[in-house]
């Protein structure tokens, strides 16, 4: 058996994965990158990139929509929906820097040997990769997450899409149920309901988005339910069947009612489990639980010449924090002391329109400790360039701790996904209220919710 050695074997080529290997090369190591998929992993492929480019298709269809409401005249718009996934397909290519082959020639010419196939482990520090062995002293698993489905009855025989079918369906459904009220969900009921789908989103949980701010989902599902979204909370699934009529039948608990469902599609947005189907972590002796593989404050795994970054390590699953995670991976794997990866605070960014944005504690967290804070909240009507643009539905919101400085920060409107950016830095630095306060910033922006939600402490 002939067996290929580098001085760093990385598994996965999305954020983390790629970040990793580029780091390692920078370094001047020998990497080998193995990727089964396409480069550049969901978020570039089937998340995040294709869906931000969806919203922003339906968001000018929605807004060419409701022109009249500002004197324009435009006569309703036509999809062509060939050409808006011609369309998404040629941003994907412009992130990812070229086809996936000019992607794997550039990382060829940074040194990087990439390699197409799956990766599983046959030995703590050797991995079978296609009809080939490679070995390494040190290892990165930046394999990432898959979609886990619901344990519901006939679902699978029934059939159903993914993240990664939606981005490019052939044909939009007529109607749809979305299984799980997560960003995921949120996002696609949104942005398909603004193409004409009638989406039904269906949420086990009482609240939709369940690690925000109850306020702001409250006003946030206010604004979905008035685009036609139907949002169903507190629902148990039973089964899934065929019904005589053709359409795909959900049948489901909700409020100690039994309730049907019948629609064209159903797409799942439930959930994300690690992506370990074919790795063999136990022949390397790995930690594992139901969220990933376990790893410490470095990132590195119970075995000592293996590391791990991005969804797999099962901490906040964003694109961000994966980048972040393989850069600093890499550069442990070759370090005399290796760093600690800092995250807090991390930014969450659910992509509505208005996109909801949040950096720090809830209330609900700041209470379970038992910590003193002191909160402020402005709504987006109170902002003057947000009236000038018709963009009034929104709410901020700050918790300070009882030194002034920002514990958490909560934003549903017009550009928080930009605007939390304040928070962060905030938070980072130390910044006090009273400073963003006192701050000036031009007028009329939308800059200003933070300095005049911050004037109200």
């Amino acid at each position: 058996m002939t067996v290929t050695t580098y001085d760093l074997l990385v598994v996965g080529g999305g954020a983390a994965g790629s970040t990793a290997a580029s780091t390692a090369s920078e370094m001047h190591k020998h990497v080998a990158l193995i990727e089964e998929d396409k480069l550049g992993g969901t978020c570039l492929n089937y998340g995040c990139d294709p869906t931000k480019t969806l919203l922003h298709i339906a968001t000018i269809l929605h807004q060419s929509r409701h022109a009249q409401h500002y004197g324009l005249e435009i006569p309703p718009p036509a999809i062509n929906w060939e050409q808006v996934q011609t369309y998404v397909q040629e941003i994907i290519t412009r992130i990812r820097g070229g086809s996936v082959t000019e992607a794997i020639g550039n990382l060829k010419q940074q040194g990087i040997d990439v390699f197409h196939h799956n990766a599983t482990f046959i030995s703590p520090n050797t991995l079978k990769v296609g009809d080939q062995t490679l070995q390494a002293d040190k290892i990165i698993i930046a394999s990432g997450t898959q979609t886990s489905c619901p344990s519901v009855s006939g679902l699978k025989e029934l059939g159903y899409i993914t993240n990664k079918e939606a981005v490019v369906l052939k044909q939009l459904p007529a109607k749809l149920a979305i299984i799980g009220g997560g960003p995921l969900g949120i996002e696609f009921a949104q942005l398909l309901q603004r193409f004409g789908v009638e989406v039904v989103v269906l949420e086990h949980g009482e609240q939709i988005l369940k690690k925000e701010e109850p306020e702001m989902i409250a006003l946030l599902r206010k604004i979905l339910s008035d685009e036609g979204i139907q949002i169903e909370t507190g629902v148990e699934l039973q089964r899934a069947e065929r019904a005589d009529n053709g359409k795909k039948r959900l049948v489901y608990q909700q409020a100690q009612q039994s309730r049907q469902l019948e629609v064209d599609e159903i797409l799942i947005a439930s959930g994300r489990i690690p992506q370990l189907d074919t790795l063999n972590p136990a022949a390397a002796n790995l930690h594992i639980t139901e969220k990933g593989i376990t790893v410490d404050a470095t990132l590195r795994t119970n075995n000592p010449h293996i590391w791990a970054a991005g969804d797999i390590t099962g901490g906040p699953r964003f694109t961000h924090v994966a980048s972040d995670q393989g850069r600093l991976a890499a550069q442990n794997a070759f370090a005399a002391i290796p760093k600690p990866f800092t995250d807090q605070p991390i930014p969450w960014v659910t992509y509505t329109d208005p996109p909801l944005a949040h950096a720090g504690q809830t209330e609900q967290q700041l209470q379970q400790a038992g910590t003193n804070y002191k909160v402020a909240r402005l709504t987006f009507k109170e902002n003057e360039r947000a009236i000038t643009n018709g963009r009034t539905r929104g709410l901020i919101k700050l918790l300070v701790g009882m030194d002034d400085t920002i514990l958490g920060g909560h934003i549903l409107g017009d550009r928080a996904d930009d605007l939390i950016a304040q928070i962060i830095l905030a938070m980072r630095t130390g910044i006090t209220a009273q400073f963003l306060a006192d701050t000036i910033l031009p007028y009329p922006t939308l800059s200003e919710v933070i300095r005049w939600t911050a004037d109200r402490f």
